[in-house]
């Protein structure tokens, strides 16, 4: 059973030799042309889609799944994907208790433990939308300052393997309970980080340098609608009230790959603040989110190593390092490694559905 079916059919942007680029959907190892059905079909981008309102967007799916046998199919090998919206802005979010908790024990062992507004609230960073990129895009080794007086190339090169909300209609003070009529779908990202610039840039006002170089998401949207629902975790101490009620948790298991060798699996439905309590803490000050809008889940992690999703957990900071399936062992990304993240969740149908992957591989 194919994890694209009728129930997924995730939305994308591919060109074939022409170099036109044109909306289609995912369907097996083939995309559905949606150009000849007209309107925000022919456009270059999904935005013009996504600002539509999750009543059309709804509309819309059903036709497509209705006309599916009908739509011209193209082979998957032979088109070319790009990143399938423009990114308006960026978001991540820091929202796996297990991977704060790693991390924490890591990096501060003599006073490890969540900070003290862990769980008061969903804690991000605004990151930068420029260097959003498609999966398959080669990914910069950055520079930085790594200590005091020591500038060069990162040595400490990591990923962050994470899910992705794309924004479709615009609003403010948006309430958890309205989640469904802003996110119009779901991406995999890989939040690429450079732990020793991030160590030493860190405080007092976290990430910067270490994090804006590059951002992948996968070029697969994924319909909110296509996913099953799960009860949220329980929160203690309650949040505030406009956190409330926290919305829907999602079943997606990650599959993360070091050089073809599969190193974790990160359980997303394991995460502690939802999307839902995200978007709504995202925009309670009065902050506006508009059409484009990507912001991630943070870090992936569950409370095994085989679950961890960054090499700084993985590999306990490089003090255990990972033996790949050639014999070579890794503590940290070198030069020529590629690290594909992969993803399958409950869908609304009951049958499971893929996410895709997003990879890079690191370049000097």
């Amino acid at each position: 059973m194919t994890l694209f079916g009728l129930d997924n059919l995730p939305y994308g942007v591919f060109s074939v030799k022409s170099g036109v680029r044109r909306i289609g959907v995912r369907f097996g190892d083939a995309v559905l042309d949606l150009t000849h059905l007209g309107g925000v079909f022919q456009q270059p981008t999904l935005n013009p889609l996504m600002s539509l309102g999750h009543p059309r967007w709804a509309e819309l799916r059903a036709q497509i799944t209705e006309q599916a046998p009908d739509l011209p199919r193209i082979p998957l090998d032979t088109v070319s994907l790009h990143l399938p919206f423009d990114v308006a802005d960026y978001t991540d979010f820091y929202s796996s208790e297990h991977h704060a908790t790693n991390v924490s024990r890591i990096l501060r062992p003599n006073n490890p433990g969540l900070p003290p507004a862990w769980k008061r609230l969903p804690i991000g960073y605004h990151g930068r939308s420029a260097t959003v990129v498609v999966s398959g895009t080669p990914v910069e080794r950055p520079h930085g300052q790594l200590g005091v007086d020591v500038f060069g190339p990162s040595e400490r090169l990591d990923i962050e393997a994470e899910v992705g909300f794309v924004v479709g209609t615009p609003g403010r003070r948006i309430a958890t309970g309205d989640f469904a009529e802003h996110v119009f779908g779901v991406v995999l990202v890989n939040d690429w980080s450079a732990r020793d610039i991030q160590a030493f840039e860190n405080q007092p006002l976290g990430p910067f340098l270490s994090k804006s170089f590059a951002t992948s998401v996968s070029p697969w949207v994924v319909p909110l609608d296509a996913f099953a629902s799960l009860a949220a975790p329980a929160q203690d101490p309650r949040p505030q009230p406009y956190l409330l009620p926290p919305g829907p948790a999602l079943d997606v298991d990650l599959r993360v790959e070091w050089n073809d060798t599969e190193v974790s699996n990160p359980p997303y439905a394991q995460m502690y603040w939802t999307a839902a309590q995200q978007l709504a803490h995202l925009t309670v000050n009065g902050a506006s989110v508009r059409t484009g809008d990507l912001y991630a889940s943070g870090t992936v992690s569950g409370p095994a190593r085989e679950q961890a999703g960054s090499f700084l957990e993985l590999t306990s900071n490089g003090e255990q390092p990972v033996k790949l399936a050639d014999g070579a062992e890794r503590s940290f990304l070198l030069d020529g490694d590629t690290v594909t993240i992969s993803a399958t969740a409950a869908g609304a149908g009951g049958a499971r559905i893929g996410l895709g992957e997003v990879t890079g591989t690191v370049c000097p």
